[in-house]
Parts: structure tokens; C-alpha cells; sequence
């Protein structure tokens, strides 16, 4: 596959872009359901909530907490998770932004 050129699209596509790649598995979304459930900090529910190796999990919280999705803060050799609620903001904006361009009452000449 060769490089995205990036450069091409705005910073708001290329953010929605990296959005929805790492929401793009089924356990990053159970991830954050369960966060948005619990609506508390957690650690290793996950493991018994999701049915996963914690090399599994671990590798799905890098990938949310790289574009702070999730935050986390380190007590000792455990690292608490929670939904960033600032960025979660962001998230839902840029996602509405583009929900919002179409309007299905103007859709009916479409193919």
C-alpha cells in the first residue's frame, strides 16, 4: 500500500481520519463502552470484562490512549484508565460535523 498524502486534506479530515482507524475494532469500541459505562477510572477489569490476554488489551489501550481517547495515570505497577472527556468532545464534534453535511430531505434525486 503505498504513503497517504496527508498533505492533500484538511486537518479536520485528517483527524477524523485517525479517529476512525482507531475505533476501527471491535475491542477498542468494547474498550470505550465499558469506560463510558463504569464512567470511573479502571485497570484490570478489562481483562475479565473483554475475555482477552492483557498483551491483547494492553496493545488496544496504546492505540486509544495515542490519540487520547483514554487518559491514564500510574499508581505503583498498575496504570488506570478513563475516557479523556475533552477529546471524547472533540470526537463527537468532528463526527457530527460530518453527519450533519448530508441532508436526506435533499437526497431524493440521488441514484
Amino acid at each position: 500500500m503505498g504513503i497517504t498524502q496527508t498533505h492533500l486534506f484538511t486537518d479536520a479530515q485528517n483527524e477524523l481520519a485517525n479517529v476512525a482507524k482507531a475505533l476501527a475494532h471491535p475491542a477498542r469500541i468494547a474498550i470505550i463502552q465499558y469506560l463510558i459505562k463504569t464512567n470511573t477510572c479502571i485497570n484490570g477489569d478489562l481483562v475479565q470484562e473483554l475475555g482477552l490476554a492483557q498483551a491483547t488489551i494492553s496493545q488496544h489501550l496504546r492505540e486509544l490512549k495515542e490519540i487520547d481517547i483514554i487518559q491514564g495515570t500510574i499508581e505503583g505497577t498498575k496504570v488506570n484508565y478513563c475516557i479523556n472527556p475533552e477529546k471524547w468532545n472533540s470526537i463527537k464534534s468532528l463526527f457530527l460535523g460530518l453527519f450533519d453535511q448530508f441532508n436526506s430531505n435533499n437526497s431524493s434525486t440521488c441514484c
